[in-house]
């Protein structure tokens, strides 16, 4: 009896799981999404985001960069919210994420307040991708219409978190050849580099560049002489490299003046300034650097591109991003041991 009820639980168990990965596999995001199911779900979240701007206008900067570390690692699944496990290595302790992607509560607080209006409906990976969009528009930036619909991942994977998330002394041919494998171009990666419009980053990204570019002893030639002086006062040899500059002159407004830096040799990360000194992504950054609204334009195409990143995995709506569900992580084990 008890080995018959064992196999029971064991098929319904793998049926749940092939269901899962049939829906996954066949998702279709679509524009209003939520209309029937959560009609008030993006006003939430953009509520939710106004008030982080109050509170903390970085703030905003952080959740927006969270759908690249998340879309580029096994797409857009929320899999860098859950948070490590006895047996699971999570993302938030990447590489390119530990002491980097910061304001996980902003997600948290909208996760609850979409909990509370409509329970168990909204995905975690569909408020990444909402509240990127409302970070963007709230600071300056172009609104769109987001394609939903995602489902959350049942697992994170630090390990591919390390090797595909680009570090800030890439340059851009190894830029280009990244974004290629998903089917996104040099248009779309110098676009969507313009994220940096807003935000600051920590000096432990720029000390390479500033004391020993490419092991020569000597800083990066590329950046602007004056413009070196203020690193060199902000990111001394013995500075807390945890120390932040802004990334571009107007840091907590979305426009193109992440662009004009570049031009002036002003780009703070090596990452940004690459993109002007390459050959293949200069043209696109002298042409956002004088016209904002090309510039948006492409930065929206990019970022609906890169949305649609899928794994075809199977997925679930969390209740608490930061964790699976209950019955899934159940369901998990025992495929495991099956």
């Amino acid at each position: 009896m008890a080995i018959t009820n064992q196999l029971m639980t064991m098929l319904m168990s793998l049926i749940f799981l092939l269901r899962i990965a049939s829906f996954a596999s066949s998702l279709n995001l679509q524009t209003g999404f939520y209309s029937n199911s959560c009609p008030n779900a993006e006003s939430i979240v953009r509520y939710v985001m106004k008030k982080a701007l109050i509170r903390e206008p970085r703030s905003l900067a952080s959740v927006m960069r969270f759908q690249f570390h998340d879309c580029l690692v096994n797409g857009c699944d929320a899999s860098m919210l859950l948070d490590d496990t006895p047996t699971m290595l999570g993302e938030k302790l990447a590489l390119s994420n530990i002491n980097s992607l910061r304001s996980f509560e902003v997600i948290d607080e909208v996760k609850e307040a979409l909990e509370n209006a409509c329970p168990g409906i909204v995905s975690c990976a569909d408020i990444i991708i909402m509240a990127s969009r409302d970070a963007v528009a709230l600071t300056g930036g172009p609104f769109w219409e987001v394609r939903l619909g995602r489902l959350d991942s049942l697992i994170a994977n630090q390990e591919d978190s390390n090797n595909i998330m680009p570090s800030p002394r890439t340059n851009a041919s190894a830029l280009i050849n990244l974004f290629e494998k998903y089917d996104l171009s040099v248009k779309d990666l110098v676009a969507l580099s313009g994220s940096h419009s807003i935000g600051k980053a920590r000096c432990f990204s720029i000390m390479f560049r500033l004391y020993n570019q490419s092991g020569t002893g000597k800083p990066d030639p590329a950046i602007d002489p004056d413009y070196r002086k203020e690193l060199n006062k902000l990111c001394p040899l013995d500075v807390d490299q945890n120390v932040t500059g802004n990334l571009d002159a107007t840091p907590v407004v979305f426009d193109n003046q992440y662009f004009k830096d570049m031009v002036g040799g002003r780009g703070f990360l090596n990452s940004d300034q690459t993109l002007f000194t390459f050959p293949e992504t200069r043209e696109f950054v002298k042409l956002y650097s004088k016209n904002q609204s090309e510039f948006f334009k492409a930065f929206v195409e990019g970022m609906l591109k890169m949305g649609d990143l899928q794994s075809g995995k199977p997925g679930e709506v969390r209740k608490n991003c930061r964790v699976v569900n209950a019955r899934h992580s159940h369901l998990l084990l025992e495929k495991e041991h099956m």
